[in-house]
């Protein structure tokens, strides 16, 4: 009758395709895999059939010759996403039969279901939400999960099947005891325990609403246990259509913004807990932040960003930073610094996800070392040049002074904590006023920050010199000049009160005598040092308070000699860690009396 009436059928196909994930068992659908794939031969209905198809196959339904049809149709038809999408399936369950190159990239294979139906259903599932006994823990908790009563919503719930759930929980010991007897596959909404996982994780039976995977932890580890392919087929074609359904920047007339930022947070947490990022977020997001307005869903965007693969720098930059970068210099500071922040964690997931041996060459999606140096690089100097404009915009604002040296409080420590052979100074824009801040936290975060940077030379120099192995990757001269000139501008700022006439980079502090005579300054070459810097005045006063209580006048003068070393001491009490730190490790002087202290402690 079907094949009489292929209107008819062409109904049947997309009604089979919108209530797929409501059909508890599919065995008698599956039965009706090769009457399905008859049909692809009416380009009609080819689209469809592939859809179906592609939510029906399993690996015993991909056949020799059923890849020649495909490969056959192809050839007639050119390449045709929905064909493409089917090709793909057919070659990760079999890859030795399917032997074409196909594109890498996941992309929008299907048009989506029909929006009446969709939002009948809908109606549907928000009459009967709060009728189910069932409810599971919300992700990595105890609480339950507060529906929205949105579509995606409805699916994060694993349903019981409904012949079962009525009797499911006075039944549920007898169907353990049955299942673990038996080969059957063990229903996914019995999975309450770690231990059950374990026992049957090779039996498992999957739910077809992919929804319920994302907020149940033991679903969640299944999928980094078992690198089902096909699950995460699955997986990243629903969340696909999602997220292009409820984008609410994208869809004319969306008011639903709080269900998509509860959707977006919650495939937000469900990265976090698989350490990376899901191939429709990163898709998603290449498509949308050039539509983005940077207000929509900001923190849950932002965060999704943070887990973006790793991948060639030339590949990302005009999906993902030069939107950003666009919406970067037009929006607030407080966009400015959550944009920062979120680079920040993108990098440490990068060098948490690629951590190396210096003698081996992992890889990340075939990115070689050489490949992760190079796209960090870029990354790096990405942040710095946003950074340097940025301040200039904001008129050095110390708020986003200080997440900008958050940025580089990590990029200083790449060589050592995460094995990274790569180190990149700050640059200039960002490097001198940090160093000329009027905030004590700014200065002394980049004190202890170029601390670190002399830790990571000398650990790369001594292990060059070593030549215990041969170094794939060498820092350039130019790295270590960049920071003997940042040195010699801090310590002659800080601590010698020479910078203005030692400090010769191109955009450096150096004046000559007789600018410096025409300014009219009382103790111009004194104005940076530790007791006279607008961030450590504070400081310099409440010393003088306290060994001079009844002096008002504030003569700074006073403090030298072996006044001098105790407001030194002073300081480090007052938590200026990043100050002691580099002040030890700098200055030759207190480097040795240091020393020569935590010897004698030692005797």
């Amino acid at each position: 009758m079907l094949r009489q009436h292929p209107g008819n059928l062409l109904l049947f196909l997309k009604w089979l395709i919108t209530v797929f994930d409501f059909i508890d068992h599919k065995e008698q659908l599956h039965a009706l895999y090769g009457f399905f794939f008859s049909f692809l031969q009416d380009e009609k209905l080819c689209p469809y059939v592939c859809h179906l198809l592609y939510l029906l196959t399993r690996k015993e339904n991909v056949k020799p010759f059923r890849i020649r049809i495909l490969l056959d149709l192809q050839a007639k038809m050119g390449m045709q996403s929905h064909l493409q999408a089917l090709l793909s399936l057919y070659k990760l369950f079999c890859p030795e039969q399917v032997t074409i190159t196909l594109p890498g990239k996941m992309k929008t294979y299907f048009k989506n279901s029909e929006g009446p139906w969709k939002a009948a259903i809908t109606a549907v599932r928000q009459r009967n939400q709060g009728t189910s006994p069932l409810s599971q823990a919300v992700f990595l908790g105890t609480s339950q999960l507060q529906s929205r009563k949105r579509k995606w919503n409805a699916q994060l719930v694993i349903p019981a099947s409904s012949a079962n759930t009525n009797h499911l929980e006075e039944d549920r010991e007898k169907n353990c005891f049955y299942l673990h007897s038996t080969n059957e596959s063990f229903p996914v909404e019995q999975l309450q325990t770690f231990p059950q996982l374990l026992q049957n994780i090779h039996r498992l039976e999957f739910p077809s609403q992919m929804g319920s995977v994302l907020t149940n932890p033991l679903l969640l580890h299944y999928m980094n246990c078992v690198k089902d392919e096909s699950i995460y087929l699955r997986l990243y074609y629903w969340m696909g259509q999602m997220l292009q359904e409820e984008c609410t920047w994208c869809v004319v007339d969306n008011p639903c913004e709080e269900e998509f930022k509860s959707f977006l947070e919650t495939a937000y947490k469900a990265e976090c807990f698989l350490q990376e990022g899901f191939s429709a977020c990163e898709e998603f997001l290449y498509k949308t932040l050039p539509l983005w307005d940077g207000f929509c869903c900001r923190s849950e965007v932002l965060r999704l960003v943070s887990w973006i693969p790793l991948s060639s720098f030339s590949d990302i930059k005009p999906y993902l930073f030069d939107p950003l970068a666009q919406l970067f210099f037009t929006s607030s500071i407080y966009f400015k610094c959550s944009v920062l922040e979120s680079l920040k964690e993108l990098l440490q997931n990068w060098l948490n996800c690629n951590m190396i041996q210096m003698d081996l060459e992992i890889s990340s999606g075939n990115t070689t070392l050489s490949g992760l140096v190079n796209v960090v690089a870029e990354l790096v100097h990405f942040v710095g040049g946003i950074s340097t404009v940025a301040l200039r915009l904001e008129n050095n604002s110390t708020f986003l002074l200080y997440f900008i040296l958050d940025f580089y409080g990590t990029v200083c420590d790449m060589y050592l904590k995460y094995n990274l052979p790569l180190l990149i100074m700050p640059p200039a824009g960002v490097f001198y006023p940090a160093l000329l801040s009027m905030d004590s936290v700014n200065l002394n975060q980049l004190c202890y920050i170029m601390y670190r940077y002399r830790t990571n030379l000398v650990a790369a120099k001594e292990n060059e010199l070593s030549k215990k192995k041969i170094l794939q990757f060498k820092f350039s001269n130019q790295t270590y000049q960049e920071y003997n000139q940042y040195i010699i501008a801090m310590v002659g700022c800080l601590w010698t009160s020479s910078a203005f006439q030692k400090d010769f980079h191109p955009q450096g502090l150096h004046m000559d005598d007789k600018l410096m005579s025409k300014t009219a300054v009382k103790e111009l070459k004194n104005s940076f040092n530790i007791v006279y810097h607008p961030a450590m005045m504070g400081y310099s006063v409440q010393f003088l308070q306290q060994i001079c209580p009844d002096d008002t006048t504030f003569n700074f003068k006073l403090i030298k000699g072996k006044k001098w070393d105790w407001y030194l001491e002073y300081l480090y009490t007052q938590g200026l860690k990043g100050l002691k730190v580099f002040i030890e490790s700098s200055i030759s002087r207190v480097s040795q009396a240091a020393r020569s202290k935590a010897g004698n402690v030692e005797a």
